[in-house]
């Protein structure tokens, strides 16, 4: 699964990225424990260009009949897209990119659990894919939500944990946000765990556990037997 992720580049670098000429994001700031239930940055495509703004994580269904089923879905099977009523009928338009630049994962050893970040060895931003929706209450209040796709593991996290969130490539990211791409057999094609050799792990404090905490000595280095 996914529960907590890193976001902690600069506004100009997600807006670069991409692609972005404005945003609706009134203040930003780095996030180092991205947590469930949270308003995070997100990028979605309106048919002619991409955009940059918020959805809380945790997706609630435009049908649902109230918002609080939204922590129970913060991530979506990729191999159960397609037969789940929250997901499916989402693939085709409402896809999302959740920009990131390393996401934790708790990996079992010797009867505890060492908290990982898991980063791009070349410390680059990369894009989570997501599927997001717009829920209303009875007063007309909107409310958007999103959840991370997850896969199986690649070598590098099989070590760590049995599923990973799918990280779309650089040239798959335009891919997957085009509104005007409803090819789902293809759409489906690009989620696939990435590539190993071009991702490490290293062992952070188990203050990360507590979503409560929010600094940047999150993401240092620790030894594992002080994790």
């Amino acid at each position: 699964m996914c529960g907590r992720y890193t976001i902690m580049v600069s506004m100009e670098e997600l807006m670069l990225h991409y692609f972005i000429e404005e945003t609706t994001i009134v203040y930003y700031a780095p996030k180092y424990n991205a947590a469930p239930m949270q308003n995070l940055p997100a990028v979605i495509h309106d048919g002619k260009q991409n955009r940059l703004g918020e959805l809380r994580w945790g997706l609630v269904p435009s049908w649902s009949k109230d918002d609080k089923q939204g922590s129970k879905m913060i991530n979506a099977r990729q191999e159960s897209l397609q037969d789940k009523p929250s997901f499916r009928n989402l693939i085709s338009s409402r896809r999302c990119i959740i920009p990131a630049d390393g996401f934790y994962e708790w990996k079992r050893q010797a009867g505890n659990k060492q908290p990982m970040r898991i980063v791009m060895k070349s410390g680059e931003l990369f894009s989570m894919a997501g599927l997001y929706d717009i829920w209303m209450d009875t007063s007309g209040n909107r409310l958007g939500t999103c959840t991370i796709i997850t896969t199986g593991p690649n070598r590098l996290m099989a070590d760590i944990h049995d599923r990973m969130p799918v990280i779309l490539s650089r040239e798959a990211e335009s891919e997957w946000l085009d509104r005007n791409n409803h090819e789902v057999p293809n759409l489906m094609k690009l989620l696939r765990p990435y590539a190993a050799e071009e991702m490490r792990a290293y062992p952070v404090s188990a203050a990360v556990g507590n979503v409560r905490n929010d600094y940047k000595a999150l993401v240092d280095e620790v030894n594992e037997t002080a994790g």
